[in-house]
């Protein structure tokens, strides 16, 4: 089946939204409610390491990104009912614009930097990002829905359903507020409570954290034009179509 027959069924696109809004929203819930339910948590003497509280969720790009697939995939799902998954509709709903501005502008983005960066840095010292003190109270599962499934979903999103991006410089500086609001909630959090969010924040000099800073808004930014440069180059051929069909 190529890629125009898969976008063509309605249901087909439907299914995979509904696979991936269910397992981010029950990652949602599990980490929200369950793990604070757990006898192993309860017990372990590394408890403060997991984030209980929304307080302490929040101070983590992986949480807000499990959020922002939530949203995409809930947007998605309306869209499929009641917007439309023409490649080029002359009049594009409120939903399908909402829709694409969110998967240009946020989702495929710190999707795949959360993805990247996670496993990137667990791969040269997991005790940087995801010490294994954690392994008897955060289920590996949920380590995957995290910083694996967000990566598989929105990667295939990208093939099964086309979007029109908005203005370069418009869907860049949308990104480019959100990471620059998180950088500056986590030096907030640094502030209040006296430890980094992430464990590779302490073993790191000022002049290093800027430079890593950097690198990681620098290398968000890039996603953006990636997909940006995937998108067109998928379905390129199929836009050129619906083009001279809608003429």
């Amino acid at each position: 089946m190529t890629k125009v027959e898969l976008y063509k069924s309605r249901v087909f696109v439907t299914i995979i939204h509904l696979c991936a809004l269910g397992q981010f929203a029950y990652g949602l819930y599990y980490s929200s409610f369950e793990i604070q339910r757990s006898y192993k948590l309860k017990t372990s003497l590394n408890r403060r390491l997991v984030p209980e509280s929304l307080p302490q969720k929040i101070k983590l790009l992986s949480y807000w990104s499990l959020i922002i697939q939530a949203l995409y995939y809930i947007v998605s799902l309306v869209n499929d009912f009641v917007g439309t998954n023409e490649l080029t509709p002359k009049k594009p709903p409120a939903v399908r614009r909402f829709k694409d501005w969110l998967m240009a502008t946020l989702a495929f983005p710190v999707a795949i930097n959360v993805g990247v960066t996670f496993w990137t840095l667990y791969a040269i010292d997991r005790e940087l990002v995801f010490p294994k003190v954690l392994d008897p109270v955060f289920p590996s599962w949920l380590n995957h829905v995290l910083h694996t499934n967000i990566v598989v979903f929105i990667v295939l999103e990208l093939f099964i359903s086309y979007r029109s991006y908005p203005k370069r410089s418009q869907g860049l500086a949308g990104l480019a507020i959100f990471m620059g609001a998180y950088l500056v909630w986590i030096h907030v959090v640094k502030h209040y409570s006296g430890v980094w969010v992430y464990p590779v924040l302490e073993v790191l000099q000022l002049p290093q954290r800027i430079l890593f800073f950097a690198a990681v808004v620098g290398f968000t930014l890039s996603l953006y034009l990636l997909g940006e440069f995937l998108n067109n180059t998928v379905w390129a051929k199929e836009v050129k179509l619906a083009k001279r069909k809608s003429n």
